[in-house]
C-alpha cells in the first residue's frame, strides 16, 4: 500500500468546526484515539484556539512515516527512538514530552504462565514463551509493537515461531478483540485497557515495572523539509499541549475512578 492510499485509508477524526476555522492534520496513535483522550481534548482545542484538528490515526510507525512524507503537520507518538530519529533526520524541528502513562501485560485470569508471580516485564514474557502459550502482537511498528519487541530482545527468546505467537497486524482495539477471542495473552498500554469494553475472562496481570513506562510526545513537521506545512498551526496546537489548561484536561481524564495519563510537559 502506496503511503498516499495509507492517507486516504487511516481512520480520519474531525473536531466539527466551521469552515472558518483553522485546520491542521496531526497523525496520532490508536491509543490516543481509543483511549477517548482525543474526545476530551478537541473540542476544547477548537473552543480556545478556534483550530480544527484533523487526527489521521494509525500505528507509530505509520504516523513518523506521514510526518517523513509531509502528509500531516504534526506527529503525536510513543516511541523515543524513532521520534529522536525522525528530528535527526530533519523531519521534524524537535520533541515535546506531553504526558504518559504505561504497558501493562494482559491474558487469562487463571494465568497458566504464571506471568503475575514474575519479577521483571521480560521475565513475564519468557514465562508465556516458556510455558507456549497463546500470545497475541499486533505487529503492526506501532509504538506498542516496538517496546514489545524491545522486551523480547531482553527476554533472550529468538524463536517465536511454534504457533504460540500470533501477529495481527491491527491497532490496539483490535490486537485486544482477538486476544480476547483468543483467551491469550497481551501486551497493551494501560489507557487502552482500560476503555476496552470486550475483555472476556482477561485481566491486567503485570505491571510496574519501570521498563514498562510510556512517554508521549508531539513533533512538528519541519518546514524546511516541507514547504506546505502548517508550521504556524502546529506551534499554536503546542503551547496549548504544554499549558496549565491541557494539564487539567489530561490529568483529569479518568476511567472507573483510575487515571489514564500523566501530563509531564516542562
Amino acid at each position: 500500500m502506496t503511503l498516499r492510499a495509507v492517507v486516504m485509508a487511516a481512520t480520519l477524526v474531525v473536531s466539527g468546526g466551521t469552515a472558518t476555522a483553522d485546520t491542521m492534520k496531526m497523525a496520532v496513535t490508536t491509543s490516543f484515539h481509543n483511549s477517548g483522550l482525543a474526545d476530551v481534548l478537541l473540542p476544547e482545542i477548537k473552543a480556545d484556539l478556534g483550530l480544527d484538528v484533523q487526527l489521521l490515526v494509525v500505528g507509530t510507525g505509520q504516523a513518523i512515516r506521514l510526518g517523513e512524507a509531509g502528509d500531516v503537520d504534526a506527529i503525536l507518538v510513543h516511541s523515543q527512538k524513532a521520534e529522536e530519529a525522525f528530528v535527526r533526520g530533519g523531519y521534524g524541528t524537535h520533541r515535546t514530552e506531553i504526558m504518559y502513562n504505561d504497558f501493562v501485560l494482559i491474558g487469562p485470569s487463571d494465568d497458566p504462565a504464571a506471568v503475575a508471580a514474575a519479577e521483571t516485564a521480560p521475565d513475564a514474557l519468557a514465562a508465556v514463551a516458556d510455558s507456549e502459550t497463546a500470545f497475541v502482537s499486533r505487529g503492526d511498528d506501532s509504538g506498542t509493537h516496538k517496546k514489545e519487541l524491545s522486551l523480547w530482545d531482553a527476554t533472550g527468546v529468538r524463536d517465536r515461531s511454534s504457533g504460540w505467537y500470533h501477529e495481527v497486524g491491527a491497532g490496539m482495539g483490535a490486537a485486544l478483540n482477538t486476544a480476547s477471542g483468543m483467551n491469550a495473552y497481551i501486551m497493551s498500554d494501560r489507557a487502552s485497557w482500560l476503555k476496552f469494553g470486550n475483555k472476556g475472562d482477561l485481566a491486567l496481570l503485570f505491571a510496574g515495572d519501570p521498563e514498562l513506562f510510556n512517554q508521549y510526545a508531539y513533533l512538528p513537521v519541519s518546514a524546511e523539509k516541507h514547504g506546505h506545512v502548517a508550521a504556524e498551526l502546529a506551534t499554536k496546537l503546542e503551547t496549548w499541549l504544554v499549558s496549565d489548561r491541557s494539564k487539567e484536561l489530561i490529568n483529569g481524564y479518568q476511567l472507573n475512578g483510575e487515571q489514564l495519563f500523566t501530563f509531564n510537559a516542562e
